[in-house]
């Protein structure tokens, strides 16, 4: 009822408006929903199950699907999104200066193909402003942060752009605030473009994380391209593996196809996506945690991640075009898949496929 309802009349009413005002809206609604509203939002989406909980890092993951960063941009909904059913939620993009993206139209939907074309520009209040506001808090669920440089031209210099990554992971931490930190190399819209994806940078950005890590006592994870050379990708495993960083979130926007700014998330992303991560998860052999992202619309999408190696999943575009209530779809088909699979849990079936083909 839930899915029919949501793809018959929520759907099509919203799809008629500016979908970055309707974001808007939404946001709105879920950060001001009481605490009679949430029940019900769990209610009528919410499910759990024993066989899709995980233990990653000392964390307690009660499924494997998270909302990706990019859509609470300001941590304003990690309440409401653990009662739409998510195992956990990514906030952000966090920059250290408050940011307020790029101008002009900044997000459209591409429905032949259930994509979103991105060209927001990492706008947000800022990390001191963010982590404020979640300072002290608790949720039910685990959350990260995704950390990125500000968009702006003063962070086009290699180490301005390094001391904003840091200046923002200091903060975090000094806050407590977030379970986990992304760092966020490969957002294609904002200013100077993916400079840190280039391995001689990012190198020099490991080193500087390197000196505050000691201080920093959570998993660090970097989010990855999907248009890089695979050259490329191996110097960043390389490099990782030299400087403490727990795992890989395959992947970001891609930028394929596209002869102007911005990028493409959902089913444009499908297969590219899914082509890094498998990439990733056979150079890596379980050496790191992988969370896959991009063009998830149903549990096989999902459950094809988890094969192919993720121990995690995110998602946002799946959700604008198929409804909230595509979480527990999700985490409902996961179950049927591992029992048909004869799989106890969810940890049996990561890299279930890889293992097989070797």
């Amino acid at each position: 009822m839930n899915s029919f309802l949501y793809r018959n009349i929520l759907k099509p009413a919203a799809f008629r408006r500016d979908p970055e005002e309707m974001h808007k809206f939404f946001v709105n609604i879920g950060k001001n929903l009481n605490g009679l509203g949430r029940t019900a939002v769990s209610v009528m989406f919410n499910y759990k199950n024993k066989m899709l909980e995980q233990n990653i890092f000392g964390i307690k993951f009660e499924n494997p699907v998270g909302l990706s960063a990019g859509f609470d941009k300001n941590a304003e909904l990690i309440g409401v999104m653990e009662k739409v059913g998510f195992g956990f939620v990514e906030v952000g993009s966090v920059t250290a200066k408050a940011c307020e993206g790029n101008k002009g139209v900044r997000l459209k939907r591409i429905p032949e193909n259930k994509s979103l074309w991105v060209n927001l520009g990492l706008n947000n209040l800022g990390v001191d402003e963010i982590s404020m506001r979640l300072k002290g808090r608790k949720f039910n669920i685990p959350f990260g942060v995704s950390v990125a440089k500000t968009n702006s031209k003063e962070t086009v210099a290699v180490d301005e752009g390094i001391k904003d990554y840091i200046y923002s992971l200091r903060k975090l931490e000094k806050e407590k605030v977030g379970d986990y930190y992304t760092l966020n190399v490969s957002c294609p819209n904002s200013y100077g473009g993916q400079a840190f994806s280039e391995p001689k940078l990012y190198k020099k950005l490991m080193k500087a994380v390197d000196e505050i890590k000691p201080k920093i006592k959570k998993p660090i994870f970097v989010k990855i391209s999907p248009d890089l050379d695979k050259k490329i990708v191996d110097e960043i495993i390389e490099i990782s593996r030299k400087h403490n960083i727990s795992g890989f979130v395959c992947s970001n926007l891609t930028k394929k196809n596209n002869n102007g700014k911005g990028g493409f998330s959902g089913g444009v992303l499908s297969d590219t996506s899914d082509e890094l991560l498998k990439y990733v998860a056979r150079k890596v052999q379980g050496e790191f945690v992988l969370i896959g992202v991009g063009g998830i619309f149903s549990a096989e999408d999902a459950y094809k991640k988890i094969r192919n190696g993720a121990h995690l999943v995110q998602l946002i575009t799946g959700m604008i075009y198929e409804g909230p209530n595509l979480i527990s779809e999700i985490n409902c088909g996961l179950v049927e898949f591992l029992k048909k699979d004869g799989f106890m849990n969810i940890e049996e079936a990561v890299g279930a496929d890889l293992w097989k083909e070797n």
